[in-house]
């Protein structure tokens, strides 16, 4: 069990870990004008031991989130803590965020802000939930198209805010917490699964999606047709070495050998897709299915809707209104080469895939528990929107609500 969460000033650690020039990669890029660079490779709880060593762990240690030796080791868990404690730091901005480009750019870059008086200490209840005080829904400074060779870099002057601010935040205006660019919109957690058995789990951060597939055959950009395109990222199934029942693993492998094509999971308008390629068919529960219903079949090589973001953001917001009793589910499962959902447990199955966008995920548990909400809830009046616009509002809405559960609940700060 971990030690009692300790309550840390982020910026005199973070800013003394990257003149230790300890960790690789962690930097400073122009002192003088504040800039340094962070390592940002991605992380799953079966990350290599070697990776482990990061300052994602060096910040779990220090404020007692991570006890070494007592605690699993889950460097996808460290990085979220120490990204949460920047995000709503007034004393940090980011500047570039490569992990949004393509290809990626394992890296961010943060620039340490000017401050005002008090203390940034960050203890567990201020990395599990966003500064209330702090929400806003700032308009993003661009981000540069490349940062390769470093180049010495200007302070940009703050950008104007877009409506008068009220005294309380206009010392703070560029460093305020953002909910809509602090969740990865297009992140997908996939877990491959061999009759229950978990063979292989990871974080695809791709932004066009990703094709799952078996074999050895890569795509190239003139056999688009054949495997789909090249800017999706290759997720190769695990192989069956590992499978014991020489029964289960001959009838894996008879499926796996006509799956060369694969299965395409596309990203598009804030929604994600599923186009099966490969012979072996591929059968797909919808989020929340509880009862045993008929066998639900991918049609191949057509492009099926299978998450909806906005549909989820509005199930989250009724939920939190207390419309609903539930918050809205998010799991999506493919069963390859047998028939589903049927009266068979997803545990019986031969392969089975889970998919989970991780957005969905932080945000169910971000706004999970019991709370009150009044009844006067700002409601949103606009014309025409678009699916980028219903998107943005839906955010916005939910900011607007942790803004509520602020005023009306026990974690009001105890201000000077």
């Amino acid at each position: 069990m971990s030690a009692p969460p300790r309550r840390v000033r982020l910026r005199p650690w973070l800013l003394a870990q990257v003149s230790s020039c300890r960790f690789s990669g962690l930097q400073w890029l122009d002192p003088e004008l504040r800039l340094f660079r962070v390592p940002w490779k991605h992380a799953t709880r079966h990350s290599p031991p070697e990776q482990e060593d990061t300052i994602f762990k060096a910040w779990a240690l220090e404020t007692g989130k991570y006890q070494e030796g007592l605690d699993e080791p889950d460097p996808a868990k460290w990085k979220a803590n120490l990204r949460c404690a920047l995000n709503k730091s007034r004393e940090f901005q980011l500047k570039y965020d490569g992990t949004k480009e393509t290809p990626v750019q394992p890296y961010k870059i943060y620039e340490v802000c000017e401050h005002s008086a008090g203390a940034d200490f960050v203890d567990e209840d201020e990395e599990e939930m966003p500064n209330m005080m702090e929400l806003s829904l700032n308009p993003r400074i661009s981000d540069p198209p490349s940062f390769g060779p470093v180049v010495p870099m200007r302070p940009e002057p703050p950008p104007a805010p877009m409506m008068e601010a009220s005294s309380m935040g206009q010392n703070h205006q560029t460093c305020k917490y953002d909910l809509l660019s602090s969740v990865p919109l297009t992140d997908l957690d996939l877990k491959v699964q061999y009759r229950g058995r978990t063979a292989a789990s990871l974080l695809v951060s791709n932004p066009q999606g990703c094709r799952l597939y078996a074999g050895h055959l890569e795509p190239s950009p003139d056999q688009v047709e054949l495997f789909g395109p090249v800017t999706l990222q290759q997720v190769q199934f695990p192989g069956t070495s590992e499978i014991q029942n020489q029964k289960q693993k001959f009838y894996t492998d008879a499926l796996l050998d006509v799956m060369d094509r694969g299965l395409i999971l596309e990203l598009w308008e804030q929604d994600l897709y599923a186009v099966r390629l490969c012979q072996c068919k591929v059968f797909w529960s919808v989020p929340g299915t509880s009862e045993p219903g008929p066998p639900n079949p991918l049609e191949r090589e057509k492009k099926v809707r299978v998450f909806s973001l906005n549909d989820f953001l509005q199930g989250l917001i009724l939920f939190q209104r207390g419309e609903t009793p539930n918050p809205p589910p998010f799991e999506v499962y493919f069963c390859f080469g047998e028939d589903w959902p049927d009266k068979k447990p997803k545990e019986k199955k031969l392969i089975i895939v889970q998919v989970v966008p991780v957005v969905a995920r932080i945000l169910t548990e971000m706004f999970s528990g019991e709370l009150s909400w009044s009844t006067d809830s700002i409601r949103l009046q606009i014309s025409n929107p678009d699916v980028k616009d219903r998107t943005v509002e839906q955010f916005k809405e939910l900011q607007r609500l942790l803004q509520s559960q602020h005023i009306q609940g026990p974690w009001t700060p105890n201000l000077p």
